[in-house]
């Protein structure tokens, strides 16, 4: 598991690599999102086009970012998630809590 995480406009973006699955993907990802939350960074846009595979600890960590965001004043978006990932987000019924973009300058600007 990759992450970068970059500065655009005042949003975080939050490019993910790899498996999103229990483990220390997945808690290296939380510590990330917990770090930037705690600073303050609560417009984030998940870079998710590479994210190969994602399981129920990852689905449950967007969920409790999502949430921790929301509470926070900010929002939480996927960019380019992987069809799997789409799929994934489909099944378990969770997909319309998310806006998803494919475009990272429509990303962007819906912060604004």
């Amino acid at each position: 598991m990759e992450i970068d995480v970059r500065d655009r406009n005042q949003i975080k973006v939050i490019k993910v690599r790899g498996k999103l699955a229990l483990g220390p993907a997945v808690d290296d990802l939380r510590q990330v999102l917990d770090d930037l939350l705690a600073n303050g960074q609560t417009n984030l846009l998940l870079d998710m086009a590479e994210v190969s595979m994602l399981d129920s600890s990852g689905i449950g960590l967007l969920m409790r970012i999502l949430t921790a965001a929301k509470k926070a004043g900010g929002a939480i978006k996927l960019l380019n998630p992987s069809k799997f990932t789409l799929q994934t987000l489909k099944l378990v019924g969770i997909l319309p809590l998310f806006e998803v973009y494919e475009d990272s300058e429509q990303a962007l600007a819906s912060f604004q």
